[in-house]
């Protein structure tokens, strides 16, 4: 037989031990033979069934505490169907036997209500198993969704992360891009006034060449070729102003060009003292231009003994242009603020120690206040009003010199009295 077959069997059971019950009852009422060997095969069958079915199986224990009690009491009452002696004398051992029979019964009973004391603790251990593991996969895949949830989330977010860095460089780029048009935008007056000296000589000397060649004209025709070599000879002197002043001219315009564009990167040979000087006159005029009333002392003291150093001009000249134009700004603020017995100074300096190059500015202005001393090469910081700076020029300039170069980027203040920019570059 097979087992999972208990529930079919429990109406069953039920009946037979209703009838067993009834038998037992009769058996002791009337005392019947017939009755009392029913009894015995009912029990028979229902230790055969326990034995057979497999769903009986923790029953069989306890059929086996039963067996020998049972088997002998069949035994005993079949030494009652004869009157032979061998019969009285086996039934007399068979008393004997129940004795045992039953201390048999009484220990696999105490044997068997401990092993299920011991069983319903393991079943309840393993319910309890059970039910906390049903706990951990619920709540395993309550976390699961948790998880694909906020993993969704944070993979839209890091594409709208994405997308803002996107639009953050893009917006960075031209920022950039607007900083240094804005630094080309001063020098657009200064460069202005600046070329405009050498395109008057060049025009004056054109206008003067021009006459002497009429007057040089009257004297060939008068036969003075002594006048003529004379005139000749100023004609050449003035036309020699006119490529110089033109090359002069033609300098100012390829610098503009070179600050305007983006750099190549390249490092060049470059006259350190006279790119700062160039910078310095070009801010002053084009804040001139600007505001006619402004006005300030520029002091310059220039190492003539560095020589050409090996930078990227453009880059380096964006840099001290950015220095000086902010120094102008601050010495404009504080002569804005204190009127009187305030003499505004913008000092340039180069020194050359040992294997470094150092481009100083200072100014005589506000200085730089403490609490914005450790922000000030941090992009888009500015202590200009709204509309005035983008945050840029220090920080470009930072990078320009630190990491394009290799240098440094100093400065020193002191609050009310001055700001010093120190620019150190390895030669």
């Amino acid at each position: 037989m097979q087992s999972g077959a208990w529930p079919e069997w429990q109406q069953n059971i039920k009946y037979g031990l209703i009838a067993i019950a009834a038998l037992f009852a009769l058996d002791i009422i009337f005392d019947w033979n017939f009755i009392t060997w029913a009894w015995y095969i009912s029990l028979l069958v229902v230790f055969y069934i326990i034995y057979r079915i497999e769903d009986f199986v923790r029953l069989r224990s306890l059929m086996y505490a039963f067996l020998p009690l049972i088997l002998l009491e069949v035994l005993q009452e079949a030494t009652h169907l004869g009157n032979w002696k061998w019969l009285n004398d086996l039934e007399n051992g068979l008393e004997n036997a129940k004795a045992f029979a039953i201390i048999w019964l009484v220990a696999m009973i105490v044997i068997i209500t401990r092993q299920n004391k011991a069983l319903k603790k393991v079943e309840l251990k393993t319910l309890h198993e059970e039910h906390l593991k049903q706990i951990a996969e619920t709540k395993k895949a309550e976390l699961e969704v948790l998880v694909a949830e906020r993993t969704a989330e944070l993979t839209k977010q890091k594409e709208e992360l994405q997308q803002i860095v996107v639009e953050l460089k893009a917006t960075q780029a031209q920022l950039i891009q607007s900083e240094k048009m804005a630094s080309l935008g001063e020098l657009t007056a200064g460069i202005a006034h600046e070329i405009q000296n050498p395109l008057n000589f060049v025009n004056n000397f054109s206008e003067v060449n021009a006459e002497l060649i009429g007057e040089m004209e009257q004297e060939i025709e008068k036969g003075n070729y002594e006048e003529v070599k004379a005139i000749a000879q100023d004609i050449k002197d003035n036309e020699a102003k006119i490529n110089h002043h033109g090359k002069r001219a033609d300098a100012i315009v390829k610098g503009m060009l070179q600050h305007s564009r983006l750099g190549s990167g390249m490092k060049e040979p470059t006259d350190i003292n006279a790119l700062a000087d160039e910078y310095l006159r070009l801010a002053y005029h084009g804040l001139r231009a600007k505001d006619k009333s402004f006005n300030a002392n520029m002091k310059t003291d220039f190492d003539v003994h560095i020589g050409n150093v090996n930078v990227v001009p453009q880059d380096i000249g964006r840099v001290i242009l950015n220095l000086i134009t902010n120094a102008f700004y601050a010495v404009n603020e504080k002569k804005s603020h204190h009127p009187e017995n305030y003499d505004p100074t913008i000092f340039v300096s180069t020194k050359k120690l040992n294997d470094w190059l150092e481009i100083k500015v200072a100014d005589n202005g506000p200085g730089i206040p403490k609490k914005v001393m450790d922000k000030i090469f941090q992009p888009f910081f500015t202590t200009k009003p709204t509309g005035e700076g983008t945050g840029l020029g220090l920080s470009m300039s930072y990078d320009i010199v630190t990491k394009g170069h290799g240098g440094q980027l100093l400065v020193k203040t002191k609050e009310g009295e001055f700001a010093e920019f120190i620019i150190k570059l390895p030669v």
